[in-house]
């Protein structure tokens, strides 16, 4: 019972990982297609590529979707 237990404490985190880096790749991409769209677009959205600023962003997504479903994790084993 505990094997199946962990197995799935690791696919709520690897899907919760997924949808993050979907999620941020997603809002980084259209924040810099925004920002290069702009009548005078600023010096720091000019200075990075919008591949750049996507990596960026999945990698943050990819932190936060992961520490969020520890957190979920986290409580679940507390409430029970």
């Amino acid at each position: 019972m505990g094997r199946k237990k962990n197995r799935s404490v690791l696919t709520l985190i690897f899907v919760c990982g997924a949808a993050g880096v979907i999620l941020g790749g997603t809002a980084s991409w259209a924040e810099s297609n925004s920002c290069l769209q702009e009548v005078a677009p600023s010096t720091q959205c000019l200075k990075k590529s919008p591949v750049t600023r996507t990596i960026e962003g999945m990698s943050v997504g990819l932190v936060a979707g992961m520490g969020a479903a520890m957190g979920a994790v986290w409580q679940a084993k507390r409430a029970s």
